[in-house]
């Protein structure tokens, strides 16, 4: 069984957002209690999981919407111990991406359909817009998100690698991409490794994020500052590194080295077949 169906509703929102913060009292199930006992994962056993496991994770990802239902992302299930290095080292040096028994890049892909339309003898002209590359980013979002609420309603635990952005080029050669195609980010799938005690992260209040009616920031300063001091007590908690959100925000988005590579990715896709005009 999952822990996290064995935690109150209200633990689960204590957990997520602090306990001065939970927001009103709504509907709960167990499909609810599992999404906000979602954690990130930076270290694997190298058991692989049933057979078929991979199979009921793409089946998840496929019942994702998916934008007029024009399907367009894919998969790649890498498992070459050479390429996973490489990624690995694209990522900075992200080892979990070697540990792992399933590691998967999930893809914008508009050749499928530049494919079809080529068989059928006809163009689509709207292939070459930001729009329709946005839209193969976002189903690939939506469909490995399926694919992690499955993975952790079986007990799996995972872990996004966007860093794979970082050298967009090397991983379409390591995959062999075709024109059109993309790698959006990585997932990490699989046991967490012993002594891996990665905990449910406290995010901003809802105050801060949801907005009726319209836009409004005027109490957002008091927001921000309150969940500075409750990630800086989770870090202290767990001996990561002691800093703000606001430090960490300033220190990721404030230069560009940040980005370590990714400043260049709208030239990136381009030459991979994106012209996002």
């Amino acid at each position: 069984m999952n822990t996290a169906l064995t935690v109150s509703k209200e633990e689960a929102l204590a957990l997520r957002y602090g306990a001065d913060a939970i927001p009103a009292a709504g509907p709960w199930n167990d499909h609810i209690a599992l999404l906000l006992s979602h954690r990130s994962v930076r270290g694997y056993r190298p058991d692989a999981p049933p057979d078929g496991t991979l199979e009921t994770l793409i089946a998840a990802a496929q019942s994702a919407a998916t934008s007029s239902n024009m399907q367009t992302w894919s998969v790649v299930s890498v498992t070459d111990p050479a390429v996973k290095a490489e990624f690995a080292r694209i990522a900075g040096g992200q080892k979990h991406i070697e540990q792992c028994p399933i590691f998967l890049v999930f893809l914008a892909d508009l050749s499928r359909n530049e494919r079809l339309a080529r068989a059928n003898g006809t163009e689509l002209e709207v292939l070459p817009y930001i729009e329709t590359f946005l839209i193969g980013a976002i189903d690939a979002g939506l469909a490995a998100q399926n694919a992690v609420v499955a993975a952790e309603a079986i007990g799996l635990s995972t872990v996004y690698i966007g860093a794979l952005r970082n050298d967009a080029a090397r991983v379409g050669e390591l995959l062999a991409l075709p024109p059109g195609v993309a790698g959006v980010f990585g997932l990490c799938v699989g046991y967490a490794a012993p002594g891996v005690t990665n905990q449910v992260k406290p995010r901003l209040s809802q105050a801060a994020v949801l907005h009726h009616g319209t836009y409004d920031s005027t109490r957002e300063a008091a927001h921000v500052a309150a969940y500075d001091e409750k990630l800086s007590a989770f870090s202290g908690r767990f001996e990561m590194a002691q800093t703000t959100w606001t430090g960490r925000v300033l220190n990721r988005m404030g230069k560009l080295k940040g980005l370590a590579g990714r400043e260049k990715l709208g030239g990136v896709l381009r030459a991979m077949g994106f012209p996002l005009r």
